[in-house]
């Protein structure tokens, strides 16, 4: 379970530049929540995700992930509890080792480290069987360089990294923006495969309103800093996109005009 409370989050606290990017937001996700994100640029989409990371401390507000208080911890301690995707496929593997070897760092996520052999065989075999569900024959190339895979690939990896360990939460910025239509599809569906088979509690920022309606049990629109809808379930499931724009409208208090645009 998350817990977010009165969180709220300044740069630049003090200077001609000062901006508030999250205002006062409380919001509570139960074990297993499949939460998509959207908003505008600038709406806080990513600071919300950043700041529940650790990325850097609040400026009001508490955080909890499961049974622990996690406002004052630093990100390295938080990372034992959190797995993450970046928008970027580069990010988030190692380049310059292999399949393998990228696994077995994600197997060490929260652990002791010792000095040891890198990889061991019954460590090999479950990362063939992990492999194998993401479908792409990356469970026949563990000695592979990560650098020689495409970003598709890289990005598939990245989410059996993140999920080796089952995270209290998985974070998803954007995962899929950098890639091509067809892939970026391969993607959210191996995303929604993950987190159903492990039950993940799991925020996803997208800009895509089709892909916020489509996956997850649970919908959050956020505008200048504030959660302004809240949508789960059957609500959410009977949604089109068209009355998604209109609800955005509606709480901002403004006259409805049909512009997909809006929340990209």
């Amino acid at each position: 379970m998350i817990r977010i409370a009165g969180y709220s989050q300044y740069f630049n606290r003090g200077g001609v530049n000062e901006v508030l990017a999250l205002e006062n937001v409380d919001l509570r996700l139960e074990k297993g929540d499949f939460v998509t994100v959207i908003g505008s640029n600038g709406a806080g989409k990513s600071t919300l995700l950043n700041g529940l990371a650790g990325m850097y401390p609040p400026d009001a507000g508490t955080m909890s992930i499961g049974e622990w208080d996690v406002t004052a911890w630093a990100e390295h301690r938080r990372a034992a509890h959190i797995g993450r995707v970046f928008q970027d496929p580069l990010v988030g593997t190692c380049a310059s080792l292999n399949i393998e070897q990228n696994l077995a760092l994600a197997l060490k996520r929260g652990r002791p480290r010792r000095l040891g052999i890198g990889v061991k065989r019954r460590q090999r075999d479950h990362f063939r069987e992990q492999l194998r569900t993401i479908g792409l024959g990356l469970e026949d190339r563990l000695k592979s360089s990560v650098g020689l895979l495409s970003g598709g690939q890289r990005q598939a990896l990245t989410m059996v990294m993140a999920t080796m360990v089952d995270p209290e939460v998985l974070l998803l910025d954007e995962h899929t923006a950098a890639l091509d239509p067809k892939t970026a599809l391969q993607i959210l569906e191996l995303t929604d495969q993950i987190v159903r088979a492990k039950q993940l509690t799991t925020l996803m920022v997208t800009h895509n309103m089709a892909q916020a309606l489509t996956y997850g049990n649970r919908l959050i629109m956020l505008h200048q800093g504030r959660i302004i809808l809240d949508v789960a379930g059957e609500e959410k499931t009977s949604l089109t996109v068209d009355e998604l724009l209109e609800r955005f409208y509606s709480v901002k208090g403004e006259a409805f005009a049909l512009d997909r645009s809006l929340l990209c």
